[in-house]
């Protein structure tokens, strides 16, 4: 069961995450709609979760870390 409200490190968390995600798609050189486009999501998904409003699910970690050419860890260090 969910916890309501969330802790406060959870959205930091998410943040952080976020920021991993986008530091690596510039590495990359791509667009969000780009990414997107690669792991079939919209630009709209990639938005929120490099602003930590969503967070990428398992599946999606692991074809963004395909999709940006970096390991797993690297991106939910």
């Amino acid at each position: 069961m969910p916890l309501d409200p969330l802790p406060d490190w959870v959205p930091a968390r998410r943040r952080e995450i976020g920021a991993r995600i986008r530091a690596a798609r510039i590495a990359a050189n791509l667009a969000q709609e780009r990414l997107g486009e690669r792991i079939g999501r919209d630009y709209r998904t990639i938005l929120r979760w490099e602003y930590g409003q969503r967070v990428p699910d398992l599946n999606d970690l692991l074809l963004l870390a395909d999709a940006l050419d970096v390991p797993l860890p690297q991106l939910v260090g």
